[in-house]
């Protein structure tokens, strides 16, 4: 069940069977981004589909599908949208992800605290807390850049147990920040002539905003400049190794979008929410609970640590938004391109209908890339060290 047509064919069924059922049941209010998770999580847990994908045994589908779908996803999706659209809540949201940053700094520490580190983890312990702090930053390109600073992937066991609670943590994450602006919004403290709407966005099918009249012309086009944007960025970023490439294909989006023609090109939006939803697809396949329980003490140790590391940036990020009365939405968006990274907030914005919210997920997942790993260095260099 490893070969990429069956894959790809089961995650396009899932999305198939979400859409219909947001469209003609109550589950409209739960949305497609959140369905697409779970359902695949439930097939790859009773074996229907691979739960993950690594080096030892690579699943193609999963690899393309994060290192080629997923970038294209924020390019086609960056298009259409107006950069004066960012100015709307680009302060708010900007400030909101860095103290959540902050706030997994502050998450890793607490944890590492909780399950004594120096002693349950052992000498590798101040790593892995950079490794989270890295990851729940910026993603996974940070998390594998401290890890191979400090040697901790020739601890297979360690590092193979991190990323098996990460991608388990990650995706009930991802529920909770869908959850909490919906269950909230009706008594969240909101400033002097604030509009209850202007909290949540109108619940809807998405089927009249994501569909569109197509030809293979406009495909061949969209094609075109996706993938060669995601090439380009790729081929910049070999030049400039310290910088994600992500920044570069952003940056690239959002020169392009500044060309009419271009910005309205059909196709951008209904080939882009596809490539989102594959994407979602394969981190709820990534939730692997058979691998969690064949981890042992050293499972149940990392999973406190990461659930108590993300509650505590949760409390932190909700706190300081309740505080401020900062809208709900926005801090749930901050936070979710904190742990989940900018496409996970991209779709979290259109599941809350907050299209004006598209683009600043985005644009904050992307700074994530740029200071997640010498944040994470941070902490493991200066932070952690104390509890030993």
């Amino acid at each position: 069940m490893t070969e990429a047509a069956y894959i790809i064919g089961i995650l396009s069924a899932v999305i198939f069977l979400t859409e219909l059922l947001v469209r003609k049941t109550f589950l409209k209010h739960f949305g497609t981004a959140l369905l697409v998770i779970l359902f695949t999580a439930f097939l790859a847990n009773v074996g229907l589909l691979p739960t993950g994908s690594s080096s030892d045994e690579p699943i193609g589908a999963y690899t393309f599908i994060f290192d080629t779908v997923a970038p294209l996803a924020i390019f086609w999706l960056l298009l259409p949208i107006n950069l004066k659209d960012i100015l709307k809540a680009g302060r708010s949201i900007i400030l909101m992800f860095l103290f959540g940053s902050l706030a997994t700094a502050v998450g890793v520490f607490v944890g590492m605290w909780v399950i004594n580190g120096p002693e349950s983890i052992g000498p590798l312990y101040n790593a892995i807390g950079g490794m989270f702090v890295g990851t729940y930053t910026g993603g996974s390109v940070n998390f594998n850049t401290l890890g191979l600073h400090y040697g901790v992937m020739e601890e297979g066991v360690l590092y193979g147990g991190s990323i098996v609670v990460d991608n388990i943590v990650t995706t009930l994450w991802m529920v909770v920040s869908i959850a909490v602006p919906r269950a909230v919004h009706h008594w969240w403290p909101k400033r002097p002539g604030q509009e209850m709407k202007e909290l949540i966005g109108e619940v809807t099918t998405g089927q009249e905003e994501d569909t569109e009249t197509v030809h293979p012309l406009d495909i061949g086009v969209v094609m075109a400049l996706g993938l060669g944007a995601v090439w380009l960025s790729e081929r910049i970023a070999t030049v400039f190794p310290s910088i994600p490439s992500a920044l570069f294909l952003t940056g690239i989006a959002l020169l392009l979008a500044q060309i009419p023609g271009i910005s309205r090109l059909p196709g951008l939006k209904v080939m882009g929410m596809f490539a989102v939803y594959l994407f979602l697809c394969v981190i709820g396949a990534y939730c692997d609970l058979g691998a969690m329980s064949g981890l042992g003490e050293l499972g149940i140790t990392l999973l406190i640590f990461t659930v108590v590391t993300v509650l505590v940036h949760g409390l932190l990020v909700y706190g300081l938004a309740w505080t401020f009365r900062v809208n709900p939405v926005i801090a749930s968006i901050a936070s979710q391109a904190n742990v989940g990274g900018g496409t996970s907030a991209l779709a979290l914005a259109r599941s809350l209908g907050r299209e004006d919210l598209v683009l600043p997920s985005i644009l904050i997942g992307s700074l994530g890339y740029a200071v997640g790993t010498f944040l994470g260095f941070w902490v493991a260099e200066s932070w952690l060290p104390l509890l030993g």
